[in-house]
Parts: C-alpha cells; structure tokens; sequence
C-alpha cells in the first residue's frame, strides 16, 4: 500500500518514496532543493532495479502463527491491515487481521486501448490467500492494483483514466473479479496521478491526471455500489501544484468515494545521509512524518475515521545503494557491530546503529504502541503494515498492531 514499489519490492520501493513523495527521496536532507531531490529519486530508482536481488526488502520470511490468549478482542470498526505480496512466502494466520490487501494486479493497455486487467504472479499464490476466508469467515480480502510496472503493452492509469469508456469498463472488470474470487474490495494504488517514477513522459498528465483520478474512483464506487470497499494507497501529502498541472491524489475529490485511505507513513526518509527516520511519530528534519501526513487528510477534510496509519515491518536503510531495506525479522538477528532498539524519545521510534553510525530506522513493538495510543486519540480507524513477510517467526509485530488498535 505500499517500502518500495507495491509491484515487485524494488519496483516498490521505487513506489514509495522519491523526492516528491514520503519514500524514495530517500536520504535527501531537508536544505537539497526540490529538483535535486528528484534527480537523486530517479537515481535511485536505476540502482533498486539493477539491485533488486539483493534487498532483503523483496524475499521477506515465513512468519508463524499468532497465539492469541494474550490479545484483545476485536473492537468492531477498526482495522487491522495487512499487505501479502505475489512474490512473499508466507501464508498469514488470519486470526487477527481485520483486513488483508493482496498485492497486486494490474489493467493492461495496449495501443492505447485497455484490454482487460489480471494478477501479478502465480494464480495459486493468490488462491492461497483467498482460502484464507475459510479459517477466518469474517477476513476482508482485497485486491491492490498498481500501475507501476507501466505495463509494457502501452500505458496504465494515465491512460485509462483519460476515457470515460475505459473508466467503465474498467470498473466492470473489478467488479467481476472480486465476484469470481469472491473476495471483498479493491485497493487502488496508482503512485501517482501527474508523475511516473520511470521517468516516461507518456505514462502520465499533469494536466488531468489529477482530475481523472476522481473520475476513476467515482466510477468506481458507482459500479461496486456499497457492498464492496473501495480504498486506496495514500501520499503523504495532498495534490500539490507543479509546472503543466498537478500531481499526488486530491484528497478531498476522492473522499466521498472511498471507505478508507491506507496512508503509506513508512519511507519518509532514510538515514544513509544523516540519520532521518523513515517513520517517525515527529521528526521535523525529515522529508515527512506520521504527524504531517496524517494533518494533511485531516486539513483537506478526510474524515480521521476513514485513515489508515501504514507501518513498515522493515527497515530503511537507504535509498541511493544497495541494500536499500532489510526486514523485521533480519533486524533482530544483526551481529557483530550493530547496535538494536536504539531510542529516538523525540521522534518516538527505534533505530539501528552500525560500529556506532545510524543505519536504519525501523518500528518495533514500543514504537508501535505509542502510534495506536496517538492515532485512537485522534479517532483513526487503525493500522496497516507492509508487508507480512518482515514479520518475525512470533508474530511480535504483528501483534503489536492488534494490541495497539483494539486497546479499549
């Protein structure tokens, strides 16, 4: 929803931050003007592809079950979130998941005409997941569909979108899949409307990216009606203008439209120059925080009880040099010269350092429990986490995120 590209880890990774949005700009220090901060993005971008291998960020582990005596009772209407991606391992104990998005399919183009949409990866890994609503009735299953591959066949949501013709059909597609899986909702996660990580400028439009966007999701929610969810993975901040239109998500345009936002508070900086956290409570010298994301919805009108606060189960590293992230459960097997869970008491998150040096910012239990006291007080709808894979063999992270959103 969400790290890196939602695609295929780097390609995620590529999805997730840049210098204009809360990830990939990666280590870039708050005084590096804007257009380096784009430079540095796209360079990074070739690197976590040509290193896409080597990121413990993409494989992920097997994570085991969850022991639930200790764990509170669900709290109906809040949620719990997890991302299971094509290309992870493991099969989630659904227990205690509220809400799981599987990540991802993708509408296809060609010649610039849609033709129809379809999975990412292997057709049993998905069935896999759906199976998952036989252990757990009450499991909402969504599918997330992402555009940044840029489909080779000729464009993706730009391009979709521009057609009212295209929009529908769309929207029928989707609502045909879920009928056939008989899964839930849709989870859209175009990254983003008036800008392309891959640098092609005929992958998107400025000019009514944005606008589209809203004509995309409203057709949407028409064609599901109200027995499907319809939500998607958010920016860290709101459209924002730039030369030849606008670009990022109208938070506002697709409020009515949506049933919640997954706001994706994890790759907001990187600690490879400097030591800025990647998902921070508040951390006023990095590109971006869970504070500031979270006051942008609220400042645009988005009610709190449809935001969804979005955890990293990894940790970033950089976003400039491989590896770029390194999972939960390699973290806590760190040896010689690393140094865990130390404590940024301002910032409200742990770190990591190397023979004394920052070397990733991370969320662990602690961290987490200060973030779902925060986000209750607010009255938020709960928590998401990219992805199930960083998870440990116990579960700890996962737990934390039950604990801290169905605290009564």
């Amino acid at each position: 929803m969400k790290p890196a590209c939602k695609i295929c880890t780097k390609e995620h990774e590529t999805t997730f931050g840049g210098a204009n949005r809360c990830g990939l700009h990666g280590s870039i220090k708050k005084q590096i003007n804007p257009m380096k901060k784009l430079l540095f993005y796209f360079t990074a971008i070739a690197l976590l592809f040509t290193g896409c291998g080597e990121d413990d960020y993409i494989p992920g582990q097997g994570s085991g079950g969850v022991g639930g005596n200790e764990l509170p009772e669900k709290v109906e209407g809040r949620v719990v979130l997890a991302y299971v991606t094509y290309y992870g391992s493991a099969i989630p104990d659904p227990s205690h998941l509220t809400h799981l998005n599987y990540a991802f399919a993708e509408p296809y183009m060609a010649d610039g005409e849609y033709k129809g949409l379809g999975l990412q990866g292997n057709e049993t890994r998905f069935q896999q997941i759906v199976n998952l609503k036989k252990t757990n009735p009450n499991l909402k299953i969504s599918i997330a569909f992402t555009n940044a591959k840029e489909d080779a066949r000729g464009g993706c949501f730009s391009a979709l979108a521009k057609s009212d013709v295209y929009r529908k059909a769309f929207a029928a597609d989707c609502k045909a899949f879920l009928a056939k899986w008989n899964i839930d909702g849709i989870d859209m996660d175009w990254e983003f409307p008036g800008l392309s990580w891959s640098g092609d400028a005929n992958a998107y439009d400025r000019a009514v990216d944005v606008q589209n966007h809203i004509l995309l999701m409203r057709e949407l929610r028409e064609t599901l009606g109200s027995r499907y969810l319809l939500t998607y993975a958010g920016y860290c901040m709101d459209k924002t203008a730039v030369s030849g239109g606008f670009q990022y998500i109208d938070i506002a345009g697709v409020a009515p439209y949506v049933d919640f936002v997954n706001i994706m508070t994890y790759d907001l900086d990187a600690g490879d120059e400097g030591g800025d956290h990647q998902s921070a409570l508040n951390d006023p010298s990095a590109y971006s925080d869970c504070t500031r994301a979270v006051q942008a919805y609220l400042n645009a009108g988005m009610p709190a009880n449809k935001l969804v606060l979005g955890i990293p189960f990894y940790g970033r590293i950089s976003f400039s040099a491989s590896p770029g992230a390194i999972n939960y459960n390699k973290i806590i097997q760190l040896g010689s010269g690393y140094k865990i869970d130390n404590w940024d008491e301002a910032a409200s998150v742990p770190y990591v350092t190397y023979n004394g040096q920052y070397y990733c910012g991370y969320d662990n239990a602690k961290s987490i429990a200060i973030k779902g006291e925060w986000l209750l007080e607010k009255g938020m709808k709960g928590m998401m986490f990219w992805d199930y894979d960083g998870d440990d063999s116990d579960g700890t992270l996962r737990k934390a995120v039950w604990k801290a959103t169905m605290k009564k």
